[in-house]
C-alpha cells in the first residue's frame, strides 16, 4: 500500500507489530544492542517513520539528518528521549503507547515492595549460598506490607493502579503527591499531601512520574533523610528521577531501610556499590516485561505509524498542534 514509505525498527521488537508493519511498508529491523546514534543514522538518513526504543537518544542534530523522517513512534509510555520540540518544529508526529503497561507495572512496583519488605531476594541467596541450617525466630524479620502506609509520588495512570492495589488488596493507607490530581477523582480513599508530607509520613514510597526538568534528581540526600529509617523507596519510572549516589549513601548509612528499583540514572550502568547491599533490589528494566504487554506495545506502535500515513491523528500522538497545519 505505501512501498515507497521506509520504516525503521531500530530493535526487535514482538513480531505482531512488525508483521502488520510489513503489510503496508518496506521494513528495516536492526537487531544490534546500544547501537550508536552514528551507526542509527546509517538506517535512518533516509526514512519516513521509525520506532525507536528509550535507549534511543533522537535529539535536533539526529531529526536534522534525516531529511524524510515525519513520525517517530516511541515503543513506550515515556518519551523523554525524544526532543519534542524539536520534532514539532520539524513537523515531525512523535507518538508513545498510552494505557498499555499501566496494570502490569502497577503489579511489578508490589512485586518489588513485597520482596524488599520481607527479603525474598537476600533470604533466596542465603538458601543458595548453603547457610540455612533451621528456622529461626529471629531470622530475616521483615516489615509488614498489609495496614502500611503508602506513598505514591506521581497520581497519573500508573500511580492510580499502583494505589488500588495497595488500598484494596493490602488496606493501606494511601498518601499521595500530585498537584494534578485531586482526591475525589481517584475512586477510594486516598490524602493528598505537599512532597514533603509524604516523604515523612510513608513506609513504602512508589515513583511514578515521568522524567522532566522538574523531575530530574527529585530525590535526593535532602529527600532521603525526611523519609522514615523503616521506609523503602521503590522506583519503576525513570532512573534520573532518584540521584543514585545520595541512594547509595542513604541505604549503606541506614537513612532509609531499603529500596528496589527498576531503572537507573546512568542505563545501563548504576551507581558502583549498589551491587554490593543487601537492602536493596535491582531489576534490569522489566517492569513492563510480560509478553501481553510488551505485543500491545507492538501493536499500538505500530499502528501509530499506520494511522499516520493514512491522514489519522494517532491514539499516542505527543504533540498534536502539527496536525493543526497538515
Amino acid at each position: 500500500m505505501f512501498d515507497n514509505i521506509k520504516i525503521v525498527i531500530t530493535r526487535a521488537i514482538p513480531e505482531n507489530g512488525i508483521k502488520i508493519l510489513m503489510e503496508k511498508f518496506k521494513v528495516e529491523v536492526l537487531d544490534g544492542k546500544n547501537i550508536s546514534n552514528n551507526e542509527l543514522l546509517t538506517y535512518t538518513k533516509d526514512a519516513d517513520g521509525i520506532i525507536s526504543l528509550l535507549s534511543d537518544s533522537i535529539d535536533k542534530d539526529f531529526m536534522l539528518q534525516c531529511k524524510k523522517l515525519k513520525i517517530i513512534s516511541n515503543y513506550a509510555v515515556g518519551y523523554n528521549n525524544i526532543d519534542i520540540n524539536a520534532a514539532t518544529e520539524r513537523k515531525i508526529c512523535v507518538t508513545n503507547t498510552p494505557r498499555t503497561l499501566d496494570e502490569t507495572t502497577a503489579d511489578f512496583v508490589f512485586a518489588l515492595i513485597l520482596g524488599i519488605a520481607r527479603r525474598i531476594v537476600e533470604s533466596d541467596k542465603f538458601m543458595r549460598s548453603g547457610k540455612f541450617t533451621g528456622w529461626g525466630p529471629l531470622d530475616f524479620l521483615g516489615f509488614d506490607v498489609y495496614g502500611a502506609t503508602l506513598g505514591i509520588i506521581g497520581m497519573g495512570s500508573i500511580g492510580k493502579e499502583v494505589a488500588r492495589r495497595g488500598y484494596y488488596g493490602f488496606s493501606m493507607n494511601i498518601i499521595y503527591s500530585d498537584n494534578s490530581v485531586n482526591p475525589e477523582d481517584i475512586g477510594f480513599k486516598v490524602m493528598k499531601a505537599d512532597l514533603s508530607t509524604v516523604l515523612k509520613e510513608a513506609d513504602f514510597i512508589s515513583v511514578n512520574v515521568p522524567l522532566t526538568k522538574n523531575t530530574y534528581h527529585l530525590i535526593g540526600e535532602n529527600e532521603f533523610k525526611q523519609m522514615k529509617k523503616t521506609a523503602y523507596l521503590i522506583n519503576t519510572s525513570r532512573g534520573p528521577v532518584v540521584d543514585e549516589k545520595a541512594l547509595l549513601n542513604a541505604l549503606k548509612n541506614k537513612v532509609i531501610a531499603g529500596a528496589a528499583i527498576d531503572v537507573y540514572e546512568r542505563e545501563p550502568n548504576f551507581e558502583k556499590g549498589l551491587e554490593e547491599l543487601d537492602n536493596i533490589i535491582m531489576t534490569p528494566h522489566i517492569a513492563s516485561a510480560t509478553k501481553r504487554t510488551r505485543e500491545l506495545m507492538a501493536r499500538k506502535a505500530a499502528q501509530n505509524i499506520i494511522d499516520f500515513f493514512e491522514g489519522k491523528i494517532p491514539e499516542g500522538a505527543i504533540n498534536k498542534e502539527i496536525f493543526s497545519e497538515r
